[in-house]
């Protein structure tokens, strides 16, 4: 039992990068599970585990007492105690040695079923704690594989194995084994019972996360960012306004010679980015939204949904709707109303 313990450590403590101290806590209170099965009425138990020399000991502490044990679980009589210590005395403690041997294979088993249950709960706790301070944020992730058929992968980001699916990469991109690539983590899924970490590079503040890396006004908040929509790989709207008169918020997020503006798109893979100037003024957040399209004139519309009419010079209707209505419907997204594009000759008639 002694060997099987020792390297089930190495094992487990590589396998999961749980530290080795933790590590012998747990065992040590499996084992401790294992003994009180075989002892139930024992109430000190001695457990040494040292890994460095790989020496496992454990005993029961009886206290010594003048006559019949009215406990025998835990109390022995002089007598008896003497024949294995003859110098011990009335009121100290008998430390009776146990072979780990004689628990046999049902206690064996049953402390390496607590110690993995433990391990389970323990991998369980680090994890939430550990990725819930990465939540919303950006990482490195390595890529370790990739499979064939569905484009689905597994990615390491800081020894832990996450499972990056197809859907949450951006489309087109194609991704190998040994790419360093940056992910968003949208959080911890299920963290009660099997919690695993989901990350993105499809979730619109992917894009958002990307800017505040690149752009230091955004990241002091002198520039903020009001809203993002997005089709992956396609293009991304975002409305920017500045705190601060002297500074452009657009001018910043592109950056000098474009720098800035070109890093983000390189990291999405190419995909476009129309910068918006926010305003508070819905009409003229409706009409810039629609960039790069120009427009003649917003109406928003009376009831509970938001809605409103859009009107459009005739040789512009096409880019104000977009491709397959991408830009209409990133507008709608980025503004929250509902957009309905006339040309302006059919507003006429």
């Amino acid at each position: 039992m002694s060997k099987e313990i020792f390297e089930a450590l190495k094992g487990i403590e590589l396998a999961s990068g749980v530290p080795g101290d933790v590590l012998i806590e747990k065992i040590k209170s499996g084992i401790l599970k294992a003994v009180k099965r075989d002892y139930p009425d024992t109430e000190n138990v001695r457990i040494d585990l040292d890994p460095n020399t790989e020496t496992f000991e454990m005993a029961i502490l009886k206290t010594v007492v003048d006559g019949e044990p009215n406990d025998p679980a835990n109390e022995i009589s002089l007598d008896e105690a003497r024949t294995r210590d003859p110098s011990i005395a009335v009121g100290q403690q008998l430390e009776i040695i146990l072979d780990p041997s004689a628990f046999g294979r049902v206690a064996a088993s049953s402390a390496k079923q607590s110690i993995r249950s433990d391990i389970k709960q323990f991998e369980r706790d680090r994890l939430v704690a550990q990725y819930q301070d990465k939540e919303h944020e950006i990482v490195s992730a390595t890529v370790q594989k990739v499979e064939p058929g569905t484009g689905n992968a597994i990615i390491t980001i800081d020894k832990d194995e996450v499972y990056f699916p197809r859907v949450e990469q951006i489309p087109g991109e194609v991704i190998r084994a040994g790419d360093i690539i940056k992910v968003y983590v949208v959080g911890v899924v299920n963290p009660d019972k099997k919690p695993s970490v989901k990350v993105s590079r499809t979730h619109k503040d992917f894009v958002k996360r990307l800017f505040e890396i690149e752009v230091p006004e955004i990241y002091d908040g002198t520039v903020e960012i009001k809203a993002i929509s997005r089709e992956a790989g396609l293009r991304s709207k975002i409305a920017v306004a500045s705190k601060n008169p002297d500074v452009d918020a657009i001018g910043a997020c592109i950056g000098p010679k474009r720098s800035r503006i070109s890093a983000v798109m390189e990291q999405l893979g190419g995909e476009k980015i129309d910068l918006i100037s926010y305003s508070e003024d819905d009409a003229e957040f409706i009409a810039k939204s629609l960039a790069p399209a120009e427009v003649v004139s917003v109406e928003i519309l009376e009831g509970e949904k938001k809605s409103c009419t859009v009107i459009v010079p005739e040789n512009q209707l096409s880019l104000a709707i977009g491709n397959k209505g991408q830009n209409a419907k990133l507008a709608a997204r980025l503004t929250g109303y509902k957009i309905d594009i006339i040309p302006l000759g059919k507003k006429e008639e």
